[in-house]
C-alpha cells in the first residue's frame, strides 16, 4: 500500500526523534513517503497531490487543523453546490491520524491512542485487518469539517489561543480554561448578533454563540470530554447548540451539563439545540469569529452549514464506533 505521511513539525507534541520513530515503524508495512508541512495550507496541497498521484493512504501526524487541511485537500469542492461531482470514497485516498496536537479531538473520537507510538501500533494493526470506516462530513461554506465548527465565543477562544501560541505560550488545558473564562465574560458584555435558521423553521435571533457538531464529544478539557450533542456522530446529520443568554448562573449550569454524560445532552431554557440536521444557516449583524475543527478562519457574517454523508474513508474500528477512550 502506497502511503504519504504528512507531519506538522510545529504541532505541540511532535519532535524530530518521535517523527523518525513513527516513520520507521510505518515503513515496515507500508511503502511510505514522508513530507513535512512548511506553512499554513501546505498539508492540503500535499494531500491534493497525493490524490492526483494515486496514493492509497494519507497519514497525518499532527493536530486537528492539519487533519482538516488534508481532508479539504483530498476532497476540494466535490459535493458543494455548483462544485465538482462527488467521487466514490473508495476511489480516494483513505485518511489515518497519529496524534501530535494539543487537543486531537478527531483522533480521540475514533479511539486512537494519544501516544504517537501507541497510535502507530494501533494503526498498523487496523491496516493489517483492512479496518476502514466511511464517515460523513460537515461543510461550512467552502470548508469541510470533521467534528465541529462554530461562530462566536468558541471561535474567539481559539483566536485568542492562537495569539498566545504565536507569542510562544503552549496550549495547555489550564491556559485554555483561563482564556475561555476571560473570553466569555468579555462576550457577555456585548449584545447578541447571531440568527440561527433551521430547516422548515423560523429564524431564531438574539443568539450569542452557535456550535455546529458532526461528532461527539464536542471537545476535551484535558482528559474530560465536553458534550453538546451526544446523539451526533459521523453517520448522522449535524447538531446545533446555540445560546440566547450569557448570564453567569444559567451558563454555569450549562457547563456542568456539558461536562456530564447526560444521554439526551444539555437542556436549559436559553439553549437552542437540535440533532440530525441536513443543513442550517447562521447569520450575524456584524462579522464574528468563526472556526472549523479548532482552526480560526476569520470573521464571518453569514455561513451555511450542511451535512454530506459517507464522504471519506478513515482507518478506524468498524461500527459500532467506540466513544471516548
Amino acid at each position: 500500500m502506497r502511503a504519504l505521511l504528512i507531519v506538522n513539525p510545529n504541532a505541540t507534541f511532535i519532535t524530530p526523534a518521535g517523527r523518525d520513530l513513527v516513520a520507521m515503524a510505518l515503513s515496515s508495512t507500508l511503502d511510505i513517503t514522508l513530507a513535512q508541512t512548511e506553512r499554513r495550507g501546505h498539508a492540503g496541497e500535499l494531500a491534493a497531490k497525493a490524490r492526483a498521484d494515486g496514493t492509497d493512504l494519507v497519514i497525518v501526524h499532527g493536530g486537528d487543523g492539519t487533519v482538516n487541511e488534508v481532508v479539504n485537500g483530498i476532497l476540494g469542492d466535490e459535493g458543494a453546490p455548483d462544485g465538482d461531482p462527488i467521487t466514490a470514497p473508495e476511489e480516494l485516498p483513505a485518511v489515518a491520524v497519529i496524534p501530535g496536537g494539543s487537543a486531537n479531538v478527531f483522533a480521540r473520537s475514533l479511539a486512537v491512542p494519544r501516544d504517537p507510538l501507541q497510535a502507530t501500533v494501533h494503526l498498523t494493526d487496523l491496516l493489517s485487518r483492512s479496518t476502514f470506516r466511511t464517515i460523513g462530513l460537515g461543510r461550512a461554506d467552502a470548508r469541510w469539517f470533521l467534528f465541529n465548527a462554530g461562530m462566536g465565543v468558541d471561535a474567539e477562544v481559539i483566536e485568542n489561543m492562537e495569539a498566545l501560541r504565536d507569542r510562544g505560550k503552549p496550549a495547555t488545558p489550564n491556559r485554555y480554561v483561563r482564556t475561555s473564562i476571560r473570553t466569555f465574560f468579555a462576550a457577555a458584555r456585548r449584545e447578541p448578533t447571531l440568527t440561527v435558521t433551521l430547516p422548515g423553521g423560523e429564524p431564531v435571533d438574539g443568539v450569542h454563540f452557535a456550535f455546529v457538531s458532526n461528532a461527539s464529544p464536542w471537545t476535551f478539557l484535558g482528559d474530560r470530554p465536553v458534550f453538546t450533542n451526544p446523539g451526533t456522530d459521523y453517520g448522522s446529520g449535524l447538531g446545533i447548540f446555540a445560546a440566547r443568554s450569557m448570564r453567569t448562573v444559567p451558563n454555569l449550569r450549562l457547563v456542568r451539563q456539558m461536562l456530564s454524560r447526560r444521554p439526551k445532552g444539555p437542556s436549559v431554557g436559553h439553549l437552542l439545540r437540535d440533532d440530525d440536521l441536513p443543513e442550517l444557516r447562521v447569520t450575524s449583524s456584524v462579522p464574528v469569529a468563526t472556526q472549523v475543527d479548532g482552526d480560526h478562519i476569520g470573521a464571518r457574517d453569514d455561513v451555511r452549514f450542511w451535512y454530506s454523508p459517507e464522504r471519506i474513508r478513515v482507518v478506524a474500528d468498524l461500527p459500532p464506533l467506540p466513544r471516548v477512550r
